[in-house]
């Protein structure tokens, strides 16, 4: 039965050929304009569900419906791919020998306007008379993208767009890709390993775990809420504490009796003015550039607390609290 929503994802499923599942019956929906960022750890089927979605992987079980329309797979069609829908894989190709511009002319399907436009979203005017053997990882990387986006889809999916890129090139082209929603309105889908690079931007996370998913909803909710050590490993440090602590009270006043929680380090602080705390010994002290993360062994257990200052040392006896 077709669906009238933007993109939804009915069940699908896709077997390796030796019989084992990448992805295993994957459902979700995402409405128009809403950023969704897929992660998950190497083999979790994270490129496999999103080539589904493009058209460019057959599902074994399940369907895909975009716009109301089923997506069919390569297996049932001669030019795998969907109409609306632009798929930018980690290994693209651009043709050797030719200019930006030619390169960008030959896909052209806007007006010129919305073509000018592109381009200073994709911030490439400048490249335009150069060769793409001339340019950079970073500069191919805008090109391949605007060589889709200038095809005028309406769904945009990017595996590991920031792979293999510097700091300077990161930085651009997160901005690059936050602009093709803000000014292109095209609705965008990242695949991604780096919490720094999706947390900021995200609606909405989805999180695989041997092709199925783990957990799904918006990135703050399940940031400061994962449902496993898992989800909470791939988003960022964390601590565990212990379903029998004799301090659980003081740190996780609303747990689950019998059951371990997480707690991020920014939820922990260092207790002061006489505020009551769990007392423990900082054993390191690491510098992470706009701020601290202490290692703090308390009651048996060793947690890390974030600091924005720090004017402590290693040995001194502190009480941790939560914020």
């Amino acid at each position: 039965m077709a669906s009238s929503k933007f993109l939804e994802v009915a069940g699908v499923g896709k077997q390796e050929r030796k019989g084992g599942d990448v992805v295993k019956n994957v459902s979700f929906e995402l409405p128009r304009f809403r950023k969704l960022a897929v992660a998950g750890e190497t083999g979790s089927g994270k490129s496999t569900l999103l080539k589904m979605v493009a058209g460019l992987a057959q599902p074994d079980s399940g369907n895909v419906y975009f716009n109301g329309v089923r997506v069919e797979g390569p297996y049932e069609k001669l030019i795998p791919g969907h109409p609306g829908v632009a798929y930018l894989s980690q290994q693209f190709e651009l043709a050797t020998f030719l200019s930006v511009a030619q390169v960008l002319e030959y896909a052209n399907l806007l007006e010129e306007e919305d073509a000018r436009l592109l381009y200073e979203v994709c911030k490439i005017n400048h490249l335009m008379a150069r060769r793409t053997d001339e340019l950079s990882g970073g500069e191919k990387q805008r090109i391949a993208l605007a060589r889709l986006l200038i095809t005028a889809p309406k769904l945009l999916l990017l595996d590991e767009p920031f792979s293999n890129l510097d700091m300077i090139h990161k930085g651009v082209l997160k901005t690059v890709i936050r602009d093709i929603g803000d000014k292109l309105h095209i609705t965008t889908v990242i695949i991604s390993h780096d919490p720094l690079d999706i947390l900021p931007w995200a609606d909405e996370l989805l999180i695989m775990q041997q092709g199925s998913i783990a957990q799904q909803g918006p990135a703050r909710e399940v940031y400061s809420h994962p449902v496993n050590e898992y989800v909470a490993g791939l988003l960022g440090k964390y601590n565990v504490i212990p379903a029998h602590w004799p301090h659980m009270a003081q740190l996780a006043p609303a747990a689950i009796a019998d059951k371990p929680v997480i707690i991020r380090p920014e939820q922990l602080t260092l207790a002061t003015n006489g505020k009551a705390g769990v007392p423990g010994v900082v054993k390191k002290i690491l510098f992470m550039g706009s701020f601290y993360d202490l290692e703090i062994e308390t009651g048996g257990i060793l947690l890390v607390v974030r600091v924005m200052e720090c004017l402590i040392n290693e040995q001194d006896t502190v009480s941790v609290a939560l914020k």
